[in-house]
């Protein structure tokens, strides 16, 4: 039965499908400073997310799901409502129009930019931070974002170089993270070195090619100050004039036979090994030291 709130979406070549399907493009997205959220769980931490900085606006324009999506997930509707939001139940056909899925569960919003200023991360003198650099990847972006979520992370930074955040793929992959921290885009990479330096924190890229690998990192209590990461790109890591950039460039030690690790896996380890030290006295040295 169709709820009596909420308006039915049937047509395909609705202005509001059209719209939607068009931020597909990351040039759109740009334009109209708007993107989409697939799936209950973006959609939700979306509604949480509430109002934007210094803004009357909320972050979610407006929700788009079937009427079997709208009973399945009556928490998010009803927050959605208590918000003010609106609900706009419709086909599934039109729902597999706008998202980007193969198989979409039902549910989609339609939000509003999210990103922080680079200066504002800078005034909350972050200790953890990711940096992006030359990172291609949206499903590795998103997913980077989700582990810098997890490990404590307040923020997580994206070079010019770097994919668009707002990417269908790289949303999904963040599983809602990126409701979740700061994030800031387009910030050249000298620049985000020398500001991050600036504010006190300690720039780490992390490379294969390291002179240096975490395990000394841990062992000498560096890591317990307030550090950020630079992770590069996917297949080739990161160029010389960026590693020149950092403090040190440290790699993961590979104590086994595998070639080396994908740059989400690294970046999990690189973030949890800092967030241990920060959390633990004397850094987490796991050597005795010299009296």
């Amino acid at each position: 039965m169709q709820s009596t709130d909420t308006p039915l979406l049937t047509s395909l070549r609705s202005p509001r499908v059209v719209a939607a399907r068009r931020l597909a493009r990351r040039n759109q997205r740009g334009k109209d400073r708007r993107f989409l959220a697939e799936g209950p769980q973006a959609v939700r931490e979306a509604v949480a997310y509430g109002r934007l900085p210094g803004s009357d606006e909320h972050a979610v324009v407006e929700i788009y799901l079937t009427q079997q999506a709208l009973e399945r997930h009556a928490d998010i509707a009803d927050a959605a409502r208590a918000a003010g939001l609106p609900l706009i139940t419709a086909t599934e056909e039109v729902i597999a129009e706008i998202c980007d899925t193969v198989t979409p569960q039902g549910i989609v919003a339609l939000c509003r930019f999210i990103d922080t200023p680079f200066e504002e991360v800078l005034k909350s003198r972050p200790r953890l931070v990711a940096v992006l650099a030359h990172v291609r990847d949206p499903g590795n972006a998103g997913t980077v974002l989700r582990t810098a979520d997890a490990a404590g992370a307040e923020a997580v930074v994206l070079t010019d170089a770097s994919v668009d955040l707002y990417n269908p793929k790289a949303v999904r992959a963040s599983v809602g993270s990126l409701f979740h921290l700061p994030f800031a885009t387009g910030v050249p990479i000298a620049e985000a070195v020398a500001k991050l330096r600036g504010a006190g924190v300690r720039v780490l890229a992390a490379d294969g090619a390291g002179e240096r690998d975490l395990d000394q990192e841990l062992d000498e209590g560096t890591l317990g100050a307030p550090v950020a990461w630079v992770f590069g790109n996917e297949a080739w890591g990161l160029p010389e004039e960026t590693r020149a950039l950092a403090d040190e460039v440290v790699r993961v030690p590979i104590h086994g036979h595998a070639e080396s690790l994908n740059l989400a896996t690294a970046a999990a380890v690189c973030l949890y090994a800092s967030a241990r030290a920060q959390r633990s006295p004397g850094g987490c040295r796991t050597r005795p030291q010299e009296r």
